[in-house]
């Protein structure tokens, strides 16, 4: 078996996916333009759960490293240097990070992200989310709610946001923030699940929309800190 296929500790999963990847990119046991293993082959082989390896691909998607082909799967970027992976980045990645220093990261990236998503958001886009926000209601306000799947309607409610500001560099630097904060927001959306309070995050989420459909900045860091619900996550 290819030694970057080996089951993962389950610590830190994302991120270890992440590294488990790359550094068969960079010792050349994947190359560039080979067809990497599907998400369910690699989820089986590494020992982690799917989601773990689709935000992981999500990230390496984002910078660069890998790209994806419709139909044909997942392969590595011709492209590809060593110099994409910047070792300052992927070494915050594999350590033990401050809580409290990830959360004001987070804040101020998502900050800025509001703010090109209210200035460049078109009229198709926020229809679309407003759309989307009725997929949340429904997962979120259910009973017995499946975590896995509102983490992953969660996750794509942000991303779409992100999406509005049309900037490909912001997008990178907030997907790595946000493989940073994984393990944070999925607890913090697993502790409100399970303590009956799926309506008060629906409701987070919907303020963040009327904030970008007012096109307004007033609100955008108290909605922001709304939806990190820090109070609900548990180690």
């Amino acid at each position: 078996m290819a030694e970057y296929l080996k089951k993962i500790n389950r610590s830190s999963v994302v991120q270890r996916v992440i590294d488990r990847l790359t550094e068969a990119i960079v010792s050349g046991e994947l190359k560039p333009g080979d067809r990497i293993p599907t998400e369910m082959e690699l989820a089986e082989q590494m020992g982690v759960a799917r989601n773990s390896i689709r935000e992981a691909v999500k990230i390496l998607v984002y910078i660069g490293v890998l790209e994806i082909r419709r139909a044909d799967g997942t392969f590595v970027c011709d492209g590809f240097s060593e110099s994409l992976i910047d070792p300052m980045v992927y070494g915050i990645i594999l350590n033990q990070q401050n809580e409290q220093e990830l959360n004001e990261l987070r804040t101020m990236i998502e900050s800025g992200v509001m703010r090109l998503a209210i200035e460049k958001a078109s009229d198709k886009e926020l229809a679309e989310l407003k759309e989307h926000l009725g997929v949340m209601k429904a997962s979120m306000t259910q009973k017995n709610p499946n975590v896995d799947e509102v983490f992953e309607i969660d996750n794509k409610f942000h991303d779409m946001i992100a999406d509005m500001g049309h900037n490909a560099m912001v997008l990178k630097i907030n997907a790595i923030t946000r493989v940073l904060t994984h393990s944070t927001r999925y607890y913090s959306v697993k502790g409100m699940l399970e303590s009956g309070r799926g309506e008060e995050l629906y409701e987070a989420h919907e303020e963040v929309y009327h904030i970008l459909e007012r096109r307004q900045m007033e609100g955008v860091y108290e909605s922001i800190a709304g939806t990190y619900f820090l109070s609900a996550y548990e180690h």
